[in-house]
């Protein structure tokens, strides 16, 4: 299933036959003390099991660095300006078109990519026609979190759903005696923090320029992340790669 593995031949024979390329893409950026950095590893994981369940689909190597944003300079993380990874995903896809793949899903587990894949896609299907749709990942998996059972508490960055997922896909990478409650947030403006880059001004939100530590310190935003779980984590990984492989059925033959 992993493009990178097969022989040239090979690959140009599945992609004639009509076999849908998925790309995942992350960042690497902080989760907390309990999780690893490279969420990415979360978005080819799941990828490999849409492609699994769909029988004929190949995954591409992952692009592991996100759009930067408020997790930039961070020990360890690696971001990319907007422009730069618009321009990288656009020659990523550009580059599979050229080579004969149609049917292309995008994987995305980092909010801070967006930006630069709906930048990418609309140049795309304006050179190519080829319309590349985007799942994303941690976007639909929070909407799920009470559905599926899920801690309301975890919700938020270093918790769920990523927190649950990664115990359930890479658990000797976790290490959830890490997980503890965030301690409460400083208000600004005195206005109390609602999340990132966002401030509660009465029955609104207001954006403001906060920074890391002052909506998710030590890279925690969730309230307290102990109740994620890797069976939690196995439901909402079952979700989304049904919802990936009705993506894959949509994409036109």
């Amino acid at each position: 299933m992993r493009l990178a593995e097969l022989r040239a031949p090979e690959a140009a024979a599945r992609l004639a036959a009509g076999a849908a390329v998925i790309l995942p893409m992350g960042s690497l950026e902080t989760h907390g003390p309990a999780l690893p950095m490279g969420d990415y590893l979360l978005a080819e994981a799941i990828a490999l099991r849409i492609a699994a369940a769909d029988g004929a689909a190949l995954v591409a190597p992952p692009i592991p660095f996100g759009g930067e944003d408020v997790f930039r300079g961070l020990p360890g993380g690696i971001a990319l300006a907007p422009a730069t990874l618009a321009a990288l995903l656009g020659d990523v896809l550009g580059s599979l078109v050229a080579g004969g793949a149609r049917r292309l899903l995008i994987l995305n587990g980092h909010g801070g990519n967006i930006a630069a894949i709906e930048e990418a896609q609309r140049a795309l299907r304006r050179a190519s026609g080829v319309i590349a749709p985007v799942l994303h990942l941690w976007r639909n998996a929070s909407a799920w979190q009470a559905e599926l059972g899920g801690d309301a508490a975890a919700l938020g960055h270093g918790g769920d759903p990523i927190a649950s997922v990664a115990l359930h896909l890479l658990p000797d990478l976790c290490a959830p005696q890490g997980f503890a409650p965030r301690p409460p947030l400083a208000p600004m403006l005195g206005l109390p923090v609602s999340g990132f880059g966002t401030l509660r001004a009465g029955p609104a939100e207001i954006g403001a320029p906060l920074e890391l530590e002052e909506v998710a310190p030590g890279g925690v935003a969730a309230a307290d992340p102990r109740g994620a779980s890797a069976a939690h984590g196995a439901r909402l990984v079952a979700r989304l790669v049904e919802a990936g492989c009705a993506a894959l059925r949509a994409l036109p033959a």
